[in-house]
């Protein structure tokens, strides 16, 4: 099931949680456009990153490049300090990676399929193997350690 791979899954960096607002931003990534995070509801989950309803007990990511999943709430003051931090990276790794963002208070079942307890809750989605939960902020240097080593595999 879902919660068996993230009970297993490594805590990365950083555990700064929870408390302000969020900045939201809703556009496509478009060629020719600056690449940016992209808001998923628990419908655009299940057939952009994974079907759990349909494979519970096996985790198969949908995407063609490695992804970031941040469960984050528009009250939450870590949330906030991650935002821009994931903006500049979507624009910085361009079409290399792919950040989304799950709106936890819009989308409280597909947080609670995560057993989302604490945020900002950043699921990291390599190509291949099992996602990486880490829960907190991060530093912008954590993320990029994070993406070269976990999703880029640099």
């Amino acid at each position: 099931m879902v919660k068996n791979f993230l009970l297993a899954a490594v805590a990365l960096m950083g555990l700064t949680v929870c408390g302000n607002a969020r900045n939201d931003n809703d556009n496509n990534n478009e060629k020719g456009k600056k690449m940016t995070t992209i808001e998923l509801t628990k419908a655009d989950f299940l057939k952009k990153v994974a079907d759990f309803e349909t494979n519970p007990d096996e985790w198969k990511y949908l995407g063609d490049k490695p992804a970031i999943v941040d469960f984050y709430a528009s009250w939450c003051g870590p949330c906030k300090m991650v935002a821009p931090i994931l903006e500049e990276l979507a624009a910085e790794y361009g079409d290399r990676i792919i950040i989304y963002k799950v709106n936890t208070e819009k989308e409280q079942e597909l947080a609670g399929a995560f057993g989302i307890r604490s945020i900002p809750s950043l699921l990291f989605i390599p190509m291949e193997g099992q996602p990486q939960m880490a829960v907190g902020a991060m530093s912008k240097a954590d993320f990029k350690k994070a993406i070269d080593e976990v999703l880029l595999k640099n």
